[in-house]
């Protein structure tokens, strides 16, 4: 296979606790047109032992020093073949049809430069908490991509290569994760984006995961932000809210870290309150409120137990498998 339609490219930093389910979701995809890079950023977890027990021959394996995420990703579309590219974390999941309606989107719409889809959260087992983000936004999203990451993880979108030979890879000093917001904000900025409307990706969240390290992320969030807006007065307002935005979502992170931090969360949401007082009509600012008031009465153990028994009635309430239940994850 010389020209594949597609690239998967799957950043793999000691993560064979994941992988090998990982990859397999990418094996059983019903589009079978691709080739998946492997891309071992300086792992010492035995994958390169892993590897060449045998995969698919449409699977290679890429090594390198440890170059973090971003830098792993570029690794991979310097090597990729693919008129489009996929980008998959090493603990994330897809459903079988992801690929395959993705494509079907940017084959009918030339003027699409990314297509993304719904996703929905699993636990380190890979238990539903029964959140899925269903955002709907299409055509020109920058000005809603400022303010949230519409795309939600870097597992979710299926993109041109044209859109990366024209802007270039990831921004490599961007080292706190958010470093996928900023490509889809360059992408945006001159490209149409589209949506599959259905939960295809499962993003993995795990109390120490990368996403959870609010205090390496304030400073990229910042750096973000300023590159985005840079030469774009007219946009002031929206850098207001993209600012209040970011601020709320860190009080998140504060709270959910393994470490929570209470008295910093508070301050991030006074922070995001300074920056767009609107907030205080926002869902969301009042559902971190609740959070922070029970984290703070009910104690750490108090609290685990309660967002346990909110998980189980919201998959019951919205209908959601309480596991990712495809017959490949039971084989190693």
């Amino acid at each position: 296979m010389l020209m594949p339609k597609i690239t998967v490219i799957i950043p793999a930093y000691n993560a064979m606790g994941y992988l090998p389910h990982t990859l397999r979701s990418v094996l059983q995809q019903t589009y079978a047109d691709f080739e998946v890079l492997i891309i071992n950023d300086g792992s010492s977890d035995g994958i390169e032992d892993w590897f060449q027990q045998g995969h698919d021959p449409r699977v290679q394996m890429i090594s390198q020093s440890n170059l973090g995420l971003a830098g792993a990703r570029n690794t991979g579309i310097h090597h990729s073949k693919g008129d489009y590219l996929a980008f998959l974390d090493a603990d994330d999941l897809w459903q079988p049809t992801k690929l395959a309606k993705q494509v079907q989107c940017l084959d009918a719409h030339p003027e699409v430069g990314l297509v993304y889809c719904w996703v929905t959260y699993i636990d380190e087992t890979g238990q539903c908490t029964g959140r899925i983000f269903r955002h709907q936004d299409k055509g020109w999203v920058w000005p809603k991509l400022t303010a949230h990451n519409i795309v939600e993880c870097g597992s979710v979108p299926l993109v041109r290569r044209t859109c990366f030979d024209t802007l270039g890879g990831f921004d490599q000093t961007l080292k706190s994760y958010v470093e996928d917001w900023d490509m889809w904000l360059r992408i945006a900025w001159e490209n149409s984006f589209a949506v599959v409307e259905e939960p295809l990706v499962y993003y993995r969240q795990t109390s120490g995961s990368a996403s959870r390290n609010w205090q390496a992320m304030e400073a990229s969030f910042h750096r973000v932000i300023e590159k985005a807006f840079e030469n774009k007065s007219e946009f002031e307002t929206l850098k207001s809210r993209s600012y209040g935005e970011i601020n709320l979502c860190l009080a998140w992170k504060c709270l959910q870290g393994k470490d929570c931090n209470l008295a910093q969360s508070q301050e991030f949401c006074k922070k995001a309150l300074k920056h767009w007082p609107k907030l205080l009509l926002y869902r969301e600012y009042w559902r971190l409120s609740a959070a922070i008031f029970l984290r703070s009465f009910l104690g750490r153990s108090g609290y685990a137990k309660f967002l346990r028994n909110f998980y189980v009635l919201r998959r019951t309430w919205l209908g959601v498998a309480p596991r990712f239940n495809v017959k490949f994850l039971s084989r190693q």
